[in-house]
């Protein structure tokens, strides 16, 4: 078994929470941040075990940067 680290990146949409792992493009939700990360963390692991190696090849980004932006409103 191989560890990776993933990004998650997650939003509160209305009254669910969707989380993003943009490096596969894979995504879940939950009724709570941790309830969202951890059905990404399941939902991950079962396309990484069930996807054949050429799908995941195609949809693996390697470089994914979060960062923030300061811009000048008005």
């Amino acid at each position: 078994m191989v560890n990776r680290t993933l990004t998650a990146v997650i939003e509160r949409e209305e009254d669910l929470y969707v989380a993003l792992c943009p490096e596969f493009d894979v995504v879940s939700q939950g009724a709570s941040v941790r309830e969202a990360r951890e059905n990404l963390r399941e939902a991950l692991e079962l396309f990484l075990e069930e996807a054949p190696p050429e799908e995941q090849e195609r949809r693996y980004r390697p470089e994914v940067y979060v960062t923030n932006l300061n811009i000048a409103v008005g």
